[in-house]
This record gives structure tokens, sequence and C-alpha cells, in this order.
């Protein structure tokens, strides 16, 4: 089945098929991201606000809730440096915290307008 051009010819092949254009914000960038689990005395020591702060005035974005099992867990994404500036601060944690591992691995993750705790 042909094509009817505009000066009413027919065109056998079909045209090819347009690809949709995605506007630039929905578009995925690879972004760098990390997901770590932090334990210890991490819940119940406000461990999830203070990682929100530090990982926002590092300028990343993501999340950070807690486990059923009594650990912590995060997505981080932002600059390489700042990811590890936060996976150091990880094992300080706020005051009433009692860090004993924490343990990072590279993740995918589609990107976050922000950093929050679930």
């Amino acid at each position: 089945m042909g094509q009817i051009l505009r000066d009413g010819r027919m065109h056998e092949k079909p045209f090819p098929a347009r690809r949709a254009q995605v506007p630039a914000m929905t578009q995925t960038t690879m972004v760098p991201c990390i997901r770590c689990q932090v334990s210890g005395r991490v819940q119940g020591v406000y461990y999830r606000a203070a990682t929100r702060r530090q990982a926002q005035a590092l300028g990343l974005t993501g999340w950070v809730r807690n486990l059923p099992d009594g650990r912590v867990e995060l997505v981080a994404m932002g600059d390489e440096r700042r990811l590890h500036e936060l996976r150091d601060w990880l094992w300080q944690g706020p005051p009433r915290a009692e860090v004993v591992a924490v343990e990072c691995a590279r993740a995918e993750h589609p990107p976050l307008p922000q950093f929050e705790v679930r």
C-alpha cells in the first residue's frame, strides 16, 4: 500500500516513520549514582534527616529510607567527587549514630529533582 503525494501521484514505498521528539527534561542522561546501606545504630538518631541535609549541602539528589532490618538505605546521584564526600560522611553520620558498616555500590536510577527522606 502506498502513500499519496501532494501532487496526487502514488508513492509505492511508505515514508519512514518520524522519530518522536522527547522533551529535554525527560531525556535520561547517565549521572553518577550510588546505592548505600548503612548498619549500626542508625535508626532513631536522625540519620535520615542528617543525610538529607548533607546530600543537599553537597548538591546531590536522591533519597534515604529506613529498612525493616534496622539499616538505612540511600541512593545518591551527582558529581563523582561529591558522592565520595557523602560516602565518607556516612561513616560519621549525626552525633548519636554509631555506624559499624557502610556498603556502597554503583547503581542506575532515574534522575531525581531533589534529595528526600522516604
